[in-house]
């Protein structure tokens, strides 16, 4: 790290070493003591300029006081089948670490269907994760290599990117511009696989929309990138869905199928709420109803990036349609 990024750094610290009570607090559940590290990841997002990442830290600790997302953890969606149904339509897990110590998020990006439950739930799942991510799953695992590990890999399942992914767009700005806004730079690698033809014509036209730091992070695969990923992590932390052989899809028990509730990251992310839950408010029921958050509006970069894949799926659509109209009708030879 050169000379500027320390400056950076050690500015930033002093500015954020005047933040008072609520901000300060929360600002903790932030860092989990890895201060410097968090710092570094604002001034990433803002490339290294020390008043911007100021202003993005410090609304990102407003947005938490203001949402109480430092009780997040002890808010369980219940009853279990509405979190069943939820799991079931917002295809997310964890499948193990990779053999640098980082966490490996698994994402079921084609087949989620976000149509069980309402926008406010899937929003606070999302939330969830994260702050379990960089609450228990960062710590233990920095705590066990003896270093920061701040961050995680995710791996992208694009099998059964359909057209109706048109409905999805928005709901998944929304989780996107949360992560931008308040959880920046969380990501090391994006790994991308099982892309049909679909996610190609997407990629062409999103590509050149991404800033070049995050162009950087994303490695799109051949296939279900098992050789790849082998490289980084073993076998046994390989999401499910990167197990094909050369027939399709291998089966998978529910155990070993990262997005389902009954495999053991979600046992004990959903355990560990229930848990908090009863130490925050021992005598009182476990309330139903989601967890509100306020929605951001998405900035002009995820707007943009909104418009042309609803414009380049709708092309796609079309495309199909023609085609369609065209198989039935017969030309006669002369």
């Amino acid at each position: 790290m050169g000379i500027v990024s320390q400056e950076a750094i050690l500015e930033l610290q002093a500015l954020m070493d005047s933040v008072e009570e609520p901000l300060n607090i929360t600002f903790q559940n932030v860092h989990q003591g890895f201060r410097a590290e968090t710092l570094v990841r604002f001034l990433k997002a803002r490339d290294w300029n020390v008043a911007k990442a100021h202003k993005m830290l410090v609304d990102c600790l407003h947005w938490r006081v203001q949402n109480t997302i430092d009780d997040i953890l002890a808010k369980p969606i219940v009853p279990i089948e509405l979190y069943g149904a939820v799991r079931d339509s917002q295809l997310i897990g964890m499948s193990g670490y990779s053999r640098e110590g980082l966490p490996v998020f698994a994402i079921g990006v084609g087949l989620s269907t976000f149509d069980k439950a309402s926008v406010h739930y899937y929003v606070q799942s999302h939330i969830q994760i994260n702050e379990y991510r960089d609450r228990v799953i960062l710590p233990s695992a920095s705590k066990k290599h003896g270093r920061p590990i701040t961050t995680c890999i995710k791996v992208l399942d694009m099998t059964g990117l359909k057209l109706s992914a048109l409905s999805k767009i928005k709901l998944l700005t929304i989780i996107s511009t949360i992560d931008d806004l308040n959880y920046p730079e969380k990501t090391n690698t994006y790994y991308i696989v099982n892309a049909p033809y679909i996610f190609s014509a997407c990629w062409k036209v999103v590509k050149p929309l991404l800033q070049e730091r995050t162009r950087k992070k994303i490695q799109v695969l051949p296939g279900c990138g098992r050789d790849e990923l082998l490289k980084i992590m073993d076998i046994a932390s390989l999401p499910h869905f990167c197990r094909k052989d050369g027939s399709g899809s291998s089966r998978n028990s529910e155990n070993e199928n990262c997005f389902s509730l009954d495999h053991p990251f979600h046992q004990q992310l959903y355990n560990y709420i229930k848990q908090q839950s009863l130490i925050t408010e021992p005598a009182q029921p476990i309330k139903q109803g989601s967890f509100h958050v306020d929605l951001p509006e998405p900035a002009a970069e995820e707007t943009e990036i909104a418009k042309s894949l609803e414009s380049e799926l709708q092309k796609f659509e079309k495309g199909n349609m023609l085609s369609k109209s065209t198989d039935g009708i017969k030309i006669d030879d002369d």
